[in-house]
This record gives structure tokens, sequence and C-alpha cells, in this order.
């Protein structure tokens, strides 16, 4: 079916206006969005997508007088821009894009392009493990302080859009490593690199090297001026730095040892942040943290690093790490039911975040694993499977990995092919006291739209208990 629409509306530029022709490949949020901030600045704009464009989506483009077409890519529409804006989603393997690579075509990311556009500060995090969390603090810190914020990347609203309909002085933004790759002249005013794990390798050729390149490209173009925030209790962290150099100021945090400049923690279990000696350090007992967990503690000493850096109040700084509500389908409780604990943590979706997840629990869980494996190296798991979990549901459509791994280690490993199944064969495996974590070390797309429907879906099924 095509459902390609040409729309000739009043307000479209003539054909190559004044930004030239700039194709969109994918029209989601933030290919929506830049659509919108290309239409404002005098691009000829044509939308293309693969799939099928989500109603409100398309109803936007219709509504601005925005040319898309949608379940195919006409290459001729797409061959003749004078530059490509493409979805974090679509890989650099896909036919398409080799095409317009192998031609010279400028293909960037939404971030890369609407950064031109915008004066604001940019506060950019990225990691394997954290980074909606830690954006999310960071936003929640800033916004209290009083400063004129907005929140974007891989959370919230799309930045180009935002960049087109907003005055903001401050972005902080969730940076995937996707969108790394296709970043180039953008820099960030205060770049945070929380850790690397193995993640996406699918994507890098299975090398954990060009994985590593991708995340470190956060730091590309900083000068003295700016800021870089790292972990230096990571491996992949410290052992990338070996070999790279660095413009910014380096700033790093530890949970293992003194850091300062920095932030660290005492033997009291304070964080401690001073990024410079004119300053007043920041202390806060990490029992007063919202956010509890040793991976947290990192995500929170990132965040006040931040906010040091821009020179907010420590009262400030330590009421909004107290009070900060996390997000939705990250550990998220989901209510206790018979004497059981649910917890949602959907947004695991590598083995790394199961990993963290396993270890702020106690003992006596029923773990629901599985979905699309990305090359995942299960066995980072295997002591704390077998310190503290009982059961395995595997929640996916090929499961015979995670049976591969843990067969021997738990008493039980069941299949399902639902969340409602999943929770219902793990509500009866568990008894009064033990805890059902749905974390589960892989991407949803075999049985879900994403990663918050299995959630949604979870969360559903344990209200239907």
């Amino acid at each position: 079916m095509n459902e390609h629409k040409d729309i000739h509306a009043t307000n479209l530029p003539p054909l190559g206006g004044a930004g030239g022709r700039l194709v969109i490949l994918g029209a989601g949020e933030s290919g929506v969005g830049a659509a919108y901030l290309a239409q404002q600045k005098g691009f000829d704009v044509f939308v293309s997508d693969m799939g099928v464009i989500a109603d409100k989506y398309k109803s936007q483009l219709q509504q601005w007088g925005i040319r898309f077409e949608e379940q195919q890519h006409t290459e001729s529409e797409i061959l003749n821009a004078t530059e490509v804006v493409k979805s974090p989603g679509i890989p650099e393997k896909a036919p398409l894009v080799k095409k317009l690579r192998e031609q010279g075509t400028p293909v960037i990311s939404e971030i890369e392009f609407a950064g031109r556009y915008t004066d604001a500060k940019m506060i950019c995090i990225t990691g394997s493990n954290g980074k909606t969390t830690t954006t999310s603090l960071t936003y929640h810190i800033l916004q209290k302080a009083g400063l004129n914020v907005g929140l974007a990347g891989n959370i919230g609203k799309s930045f180009a859009y935002q960049v087109a309909t907003e005055q903001y002085d401050y972005y902080v933004l969730e940076i995937s490593s996707f969108m790394l790759d296709d970043m180039y002249e953008f820099k960030a005013d205060i770049a945070v690199l929380l850790n690397i794990t193995p993640d996406h390798l699918d994507r890098y050729d299975y090398k954990m090297e060009n994985y590593v390149a991708s995340k470190f490209r956060i730091a590309q173009n900083q000068t003295p001026a700016d800021y870089f925030i790292y972990c230096a209790d990571d491996p992949e962290t410290i052992k990338g730095m070996e070999s790279r150099s660095f413009n910014g100021q380096q700033l790093p945090f530890s949970i293992i040892k003194k850091e300062q400049p920095g932030a660290y923690l005492d033997q009291e279990n304070n964080i401690i942040i001073q990024t410079n000696q004119q300053q007043e350090t920041f202390i806060m007992s990490i029992n007063e943290l919202a956010l509890q967990g040793k991976h947290n503690i990192h995500n929170s000493m990132a965040s006040g690093i931040v906010s040091k850096v821009l020179e907010l109040r420590n009262q400030t700084i330590r009421e909004s790490m107290g009070d900060f509500k996390n997000i939705e389908h990250r550990l998220e409780q989901v209510g206790k039911i018979s004497g059981i604990n649910f917890i949602n943590d959907s947004k695991a979706t590598n083995v790394n975040s199961t990993w963290f997840a396993l270890e702020s629990m106690p003992k006596g869980v029923i773990l629901i694993l599985g979905g699309v494996d990305k090359g995942n190296d299960y066995s980072m798991l295997n002591d704390l499977v077998k310190q503290k979990v009982k059961a395995i549901v595997c929640l996916g459509k090929d499961n015979q990995r995670i049976h591969d791994a843990f067969t021997g280690m738990v008493s039980e490993i069941i299949d399902t092919k639902s969340a409602q199944e999943a929770v219902y064969v793990s509500y009866h495996l568990a008894k009064k006291g033990d805890t059902v974590l749905l974390s589960p070390a892989c991407a949803s797309f075999d049985l879900f739209k994403n990663y918050e429907e299995r959630g949604d879906q979870f969360k559903k099924a344990v209200m239907d208990l």
C-alpha cells in the first residue's frame, strides 16, 4: 500500500529552499521534530519511513504541510538530498544508508542538526546503564534551581521540536551510542560518561572497541572551558581514557577512592563533591538519597557534579536528590500481593542493567528474563543468580540461550509467551516475602512494541492477579 502523500501547502518553501533539500529517515519523535525545525529554517523537507507512521505523527506532518511517505523508501526522493537526518534506530548497514554514504551525502542525527540552531548550554549524558535515571535527576535538580531548562534526546519531546518552539538556556540530553555515531560538529558543554558495558554489540560488528569508541564521542569537540565527568570505578572507561586525550576539565566520581576535584564516598557513607577550591563542598549521606542501590550512588554523584559545575546551591541539590521520583519501568515498585513484592524493571534491556537490579534485591527472587538477545553474555549474572534467584521465568519467543546459561543454577526455568502468563507463573512459584522481578536483559521487540509496553503489560497483569 502506497501512502505517499504530496502536499503542496502555501507555507512550503520552494524546492531546494533556503537550506537545501533535507530528507528525514524515520518518522518517530525525533524525525518529525527535525522535520518541523527544518521547515522553519527554510529547507525543502521530505520524510520517509519504512514502517507505518503513527497517527499522531502523521497528523502533525499533514498539519504542517510536510511531504512524507510510509512503508517504503523512494530512492529518487532520497538520494538527491543535500543532507539526511537519520533515526538512531536505522543501522549503518541498511542498503539506503550505504548508498547515501557512498555518494558522499552527509547523514547526521537529529541532535547534530538541531544543535546548530540553539546557543543553549548542552549537558549530555551517556553510558550503557543509568543514563535515563541520571538525565531525569539532573533535569529535576536544574528545574528546581529555577534554571530555564529543556529535557530531550532519548527521553521526552524531540530536541529539534523544542529548539524550534522554545527558548531554553540549558538542555539536559540523554544520548545513546546510536545518536553519537551520527554526531560530528556538536559539542557538549558538560559531558557525562557513566559506564561502558557490552551492549548493542550487534550494531558494532560484535567488537567492544567499536562500541567504546562510540561512547567516547560524547567528549568530542570539547574545549578547556568544558567539562568531562566520568566514573573512575568503571574499568572500560578508564581503559578507554588511556589511549585518548581530552580537552575538557576532567571530573571523576568514585565510591572506592577519594577523587578531588570530583566526587567520592567518605568513611561515613557521605557523598562529598567539590569541583573547585573556591566552592563550598557538597556533603550528603547516601541514606538521604531518593535513589537507593550502589549504582544509584554513581548516578547521584554524576548529577551532583553537574549541579556544582553550574554553581547551584547545595541546599537545592540536597533537596532535589532527596525528593526525586524515579522514572517508570526502572526498578519501579508495582505492588505487594499475598506478601510477594512485584518490581517492574522492563527498561533493563541489557545484562548489565539486570546485574544492577539483582544486586539491589534481597534473596528469594523469581526473575523474569528474555526477549531479543543482542549477543548477551549471561555469565556476569551467575554469582547473583546462585545467591538470590529461586526460579527463572522466560518471556520471549526464543529462550534457548537463557536455558543454556542457567540450567542447573536454579530449581526451575519456565517458558512463557505473554506478560500475563509470565506474571501468573511467577506468582505461583513465589511465596510470601519473595520478589518477582521483571528485568529482562533483552530488547522487547519479539513480543512487544517497546520496553514501555512490556512494562505496562506486566503491571496490568500484576493488578489483575
